[in-house]
């Protein structure tokens, strides 16, 4: 078989990471695996904005600290240009609400750079199989904020009943367009209710309600 053939039948993987010998090295742990073939290793979402989409990768590698744009804002904007990718945060940070933003942005997993070479091949095999790999103490936070119905009745127990539906399509992704016609209703109405909604909860955007919604504690950061 041909090294072009072989490639071939490798799946394609694109990397983003600022930090160049990090980069350097996961970019070489894949070439080296017989599973998988690097086609792209980017330094900065600008990068790979550019170079990712002509290397048409299966899965996408992406960091979240990335200088400039975010790895959060970043995958948004590849699942809307490669929506048949999965794309894979790879980062240091476990904190929830960066967790719900990666997924709501379109991320397939969450995975912490202290992962293995041999789990990291794994999540990325997983991933293109249909799943949705998390590192287990990433899985083990989500599980717990599932697990606080306490907190989470007593942020809703400001608002009214209208309130409290709009706000649970909010957490399901629905946008404000979706969410007006499922409640045969306006997309104005349904802006002037998620004000209200944001003002009661104390938060100033659908990531913050939404962490609220879930029983997390929100906490600000750019996108």
């Amino acid at each position: 078989m041909t090294d072009r053939a072989k490639q071939g039948s490798r799946i394609r993987v694109a990397l983003v990471e600022d930090n160049a010998e990090t980069r350097r090295t996961w970019a070489a742990l894949l070439d080296a695996h017989p599973r998988v073939h690097c086609v792209a290793a980017c330094e900065s979402a600008e990068v790979a904005l550019e170079r990712i989409p002509e290397s048409q990768p299966q899965v996408i590698l992406m960091d979240i600290n990335l200088p400039g744009v975010s790895g959060i804002r970043c995958t948004a904007l590849l699942k809307e240009r490669l929506p048949a990718a999965q794309i894979l945060m790879l980062t240091a940070y476990s904190h929830d609400n960066y967790i719900f933003e990666a997924l709501k942005a379109g991320a397939s997993g969450y995975l912490l750079k202290s992962i293995s070479s041999a789990e990291l091949i794994r999540s990325i095999v997983e991933a293109v199989e249909g799943g949705a790999p998390m590192t287990g103490q990433i899985a083990r936070r989500l599980i717990a904020v599932f697990r606080q119905p306490a907190a989470q009745g007593a942020h809703q127990g400001q608002l009214t009943s209208r309130e409290n539906e709009i706000l649970g399509l909010l957490a399901q992704g629905y946008t404000n367009k979706e969410i007006a016609a499922s409640l045969d209703c306006s997309a104005g109405t349904i802006k002037v209710h998620l004000e209200h909604i944001y003002a009661k909860l104390h938060v100033h955007c659908r990531a913050g309600a939404t962490a609220k919604y879930l029983g997390g504690t929100s906490m600000p950061f750019g996108i």
